[in-house]
């Protein structure tokens, strides 16, 4: 039988996930961090390929022009939503997040005029408070917000459905857990949760809002497929960068090369727009905020460092210095990574499960660890005398008390000092890295306080990353790069004396250097910094730093985001398949895997039997032919069985099939009642009640499965399946033996359709969409084209059921041309193929039954 001999198949979700290389086994920590051992069980996968069942058929048959224009205009709509939503996020977490910091270092400094330490306990207490505030929300409320969630969504992208991350609490969790944990002064960011806040807006935005807070319009509830959330939630992830580092191009840019595993061009103008309009929201908001409407805002907030007036040019001897900050960069970047799975595998094996009390306590213990260092370390600096001032600098030294800037005063005992380590503490990060870049500023720093601060912070980020609070590494990783950028702009100044150098410069190169080696980021990274700096002369330099450290990198492990995914136990299909694939088939892969095949005609009870025995989410479904032979028709998935099982109307008491199109009745559901819900619970088996008739009953699948899945040969390379499975957003693929026979060859040209100039004459190219019968000679088709010219005959297609009516016309060349016009199901389009010149080559043309008696009797004879 057949179906023995398809015992080699499989789920494909495992296809390619049990060659995968594994993290340490764990349990559960609940803060996003997954079983590898019981994966299985908490993630599935994504149903990313459309079902062209009977249902979804009938369904687009129906739908004319007119839907296809409002579907379209939907989507644009959503986007703009998207980017309005996205961008108002931002501008309140910035805001939040500029005014706390405001108020805690205008009370500090006004307290340390009388008592430093007094001022110290008021530091401290602030930002244990709001920290404390962070990780409550984070722990209680809203689990699935902690860390960045960006590994989490390019999971959900790569076709990863892991439950929690894209609903209303943690966003909720999201954007003030962000609030407390970067107002706090931890050594972490707010970009990489904006990403995460941008894709929870997106999904919500996508299913209507939220159900079970009873938020929801029923009139937004237009996309429930998982491939329309899926373009809405890229939309959302381009936005969140865009938003934080107001870089709408490095936002379109970091979707298509960091998060995304498939792309096609609707979607990139969908993006660009939503990052357009995210621009334009964030710009009007600190137009507003100029004006003191926000409090502490002012200049601060939104990373944008403008160095356009630093260092205009560079000049050879400069690119020693600036290939040695790629390979530093690489080396740290690559040693953070390592360094983060080290202390991230020790939490979750033996601190975080001892509970949420005891996250709490590690993340108060670092607020208090990290609020110390920062106001008792420039303690120990001495402080250093104001440069004379240029006229032309609007840089003041000191600054003035509450003000954001260079040149901080604190703990000086004359007036015009400064501490430069109080100048990158007692600062928002944003404000640091201001200072960091900052041009006509030489010698501000000096080497001994930069490597102080840069051992200190590299040291706090590494045990921040993977508290319970949402924590993003893309400032963190700019602190750091642009230190030991600075380090290096120092010796460079000091050794080439008659340069025209800039410190800013190198510690922008810095920068880029530490992220291009941790996260692994090229191009969209490269574009990220040359539009948060304003100065394109320094393209190519990003660019130089940049490949360094990513090859450096490379060498020891890989990126951020792949390590974290893989500790968090997603299971990510990467750009490239593993070296071991290549001497493996597809039949090795599934050797192991027993196939759970279902008949066409299914008895009710046998279907809640396989449901509750066993978690497959697809079953193929068999058939035999009038000759006995055992036939593979199609894939069903679970969640339509379960909705087939909850509805009961499709029951039937016969064990023989119906009409395959549903009958005179028709198709009784709409496709979109097959929709799992994003929450990622849906229907499940015991939710499902039956009574004793309705298990005697039976099911036709027919309608309801999908009649076309994706099939590979039994000796086909598992490298080429992982590219197909990854490359087209698979959840299974049927490996079957090879086949015996083969009907016909596609090639381009079959899939091309030229339209000339010439309304009477259309060449068809593709000869393997129409069908004539078996046998018509190219003779017969003249005949067949000559004998109809002026009249109508019916033909039937014997493939698809479409009615269509035949004529014949002559275009310029003397060429007979014979018209089909369809009508089919609400669809009339003309195809005209050229069959008048005798040296063309016989098109592949069969299956079609022509219903004119003396037509049939001339082809029999000729």
């Amino acid at each position: 039988m057949l179906s023995n001999r398809f015992q080699n198949g499989m789920e494909t979700a495992r296809l390619v996930w049990s060659r995968l290389p594994r993290s340490e086994e764990g349990d559960l920590d609940g803060v996003g961090l997954l079983s590898t051992t019981s994966n299985r069980n908490c993630v599935e996968s994504l149903d990313y390929e459309v079902i062209e069942n009977y249902a979804y058929r009938e369904e687009q048959v129906t739908r004319g022009k007119l839907f296809v224009g409002y579907n379209v205009g939907m989507k644009w709509f959503f986007a703009l939503l998207i980017g309005i939503g996205t961008g108002f996020a931002a501008v309140f977490i910035n805001i939040s997040v500029e005014n706390f910091a405001g108020w805690k270092f205008s009370l500090t400094f006004k307290i340390i005029q009388k008592s430093y330490l007094a001022g110290c306990l008021i530091y401290i207490l602030i930002n244990l408070a709001l920290v404390f505030s962070s990780v409550y929300i984070i722990t209680q409320f809203a689990p699935a917000a902690a860390g960045s969630g960006i590994p989490e969504i390019k999971g959900y992208l790569n076709g990863i459905d892991i439950p929690g991350i894209l609903l209303l609490r943690t966003l909720i969790g999201k954007i003030f857990g962000s609030i407390g944990s970067v107002g706090g002064g931890l050594a972490l960011g707010k970009e990489g949760p904006l990403v995460h806040t941008g894709a929870c807006i997106a999904s919500l935005l996508g299913q209507g809002g939220s159900t079970k807070y009873h938020i929801s319009s029923r009139w937004l509830q237009g996309f429930k497929s998982d491939r329309d959330r899926r373009d809405l939630v890229t939309c959302g992830c381009a936005a969140g960068v865009a938003a934080a580092f107001r870089a709408p191009v490095g936002g379109v840019l970091f979707a298509l090369e960091e998060v995304t595993s498939w792309w096609r061009s609707q979607l990139m103008w969908r993006v660009f727009f939503t990052s357009a309009i995210v621009a334009v929201v964030v710009r009007a908001a600190m137009g507003w905020c100029k004006s003191g409407n926000c409090g502490h805002f002012g200049s601060g907030g939104f990373i944008i460092w403008d160095i356009s007036g630093g260092q205009e040019d560079y000049s050879f001897e400069e690119l020693l210095p600036m290939a040695v900050i790629g390979v530093i960069g690489g080396l740290l970047g690559a040693l953070f990574n390592q360094l983060t799975i080290y202390v991230t595998r020790w939490r979750r094996n033996y601190l975080h499960k001892k509970g949420n009390r005891v996250k709490i306590y590690e993340a108060c213990l670092i607020s208090v660890i990290t609020s110390v260092i920062s106001f008792g370390l420039p303690l120990l600096r001495k402080c250093s005398p104001c440069p004379d001032s240029d006229p032309a600098s609007e840089i003041e030294c000191p600054r003035a008390p509450g003000m954001y800037g260079n040149y901080v005063n604190f703990y000086c005992s004359k007036e015009k000092e400064y501490n430069d380590l109080a100048t990158i503490f007692f600062n928002t990060q944003d404000d640091a890295i201001r200072n960091l870049f900052s041009a006509k500023t030489i010698h501000e720093f000096s080497a001994q306080s930069l490597l102080a601060f840069l051992v200190m912070f590299y040291t706090l980020a590494v045990i921040t990353f993977g508290t319970a609070v949402p924590a993003g590494q893309f400032v963190p990783g700019i602190m750091i790069g642009s230190t030991y950028g600075r380090l290096v702009g120092i010796f460079t100044v000091n050794h080439y004396k008659k340069l025209n150098i800039e410190e800013g410069t190198y510690a922008l190169l810095g920068a880029a250097s530490f992220l291009g080696g941790s996260m692994r980021m090229t191009v969209s990274l490269c574009v990220i910094m040359v539009e948060i700096t304003n100065n394109l002369k320094l393209l190519p330099l990003i660019m130089l730093v940049l490949l360094i450290s990513k090859a450096v990198g490379d060498a020891f492990n890989e990126g951020l985001y792949e390590e974290q995914a893989r500790l968090r136990g997603i299971p990510l299909l990467e750009s490239r398949p593993k070296y071991e694939m290549r001497k493996m088939t597809a039949k090795e892969a599934c050797r192991n895997q027993k196939v759970l095949s279902l008949p066409r005609v299914v008895k009710v009870a046998d279907v809640v039997s396989i449901l509750q025995s066993n978690k497959h989410n697809g079953f193929p479904v068999i058939d035999h032919t009038r000759n006995g032979e055992t036939l593979v028709i199609g894939l069903m998935l679970r969640s339509h069985l379960l909705v087939l099982l909850q509805s009961k109307i499709d029951f039937q008491h016969s064990p023989l099939p119906c009409d395959p199109r549903g009958g005179s009745q028709g198709i009784r559901h709409n496709f979109s009642e097959f929709a799992k819900p994003v929450s990622s619970k849906g229907i499940s088996i015991n939710d499902i009640h039956l009574s004793s008739d309705d298990l005697e009953m039976y099911i036709d699948l027919a309608p309801f499965l999908n009649p076309s899945p994706y099939v590979v040969p039994e000796d086909m390379s598992l490298t080429k399946v992982y590219n197909i499975f990854r490359q087209l957003g698979l959840r299974h693929i049927f490996v079957v033996p090879r086949a015996s026979r083969m009907i016909g060859v596609i090639t381009r040209k079959d899939l091309l359709i030229e339209e000339e100039t010439d309304s009477t004459t259309m060449e068809l190219q593709s000869t393997s969409t129409l069908k004539l019968y078996r046998g018509l000679s190219f003779k017969s088709l003249r005949w067949l084209c000559a004998n109809l010219k002026g009249g109508m005959r019916t033909i039937i297609c014997l493939t698809n059921n479409v009615v269509c009516k035949s004529t014949c016309r002559h275009n310029s060349k003397n060429h007979s041309v014979l018209v089909l016009r369809f009508n089919g199901r609400g669809q009339r389009h003309e195809k005209r193929l050229l069959v008048g010149n005798a040296d063309a080559e016989r098109p592949l043309l069969n299956g079609l039954l022509i219903q004119d008696h003396d037509i049939q009797h001339h082809t029999s004879t000729t």
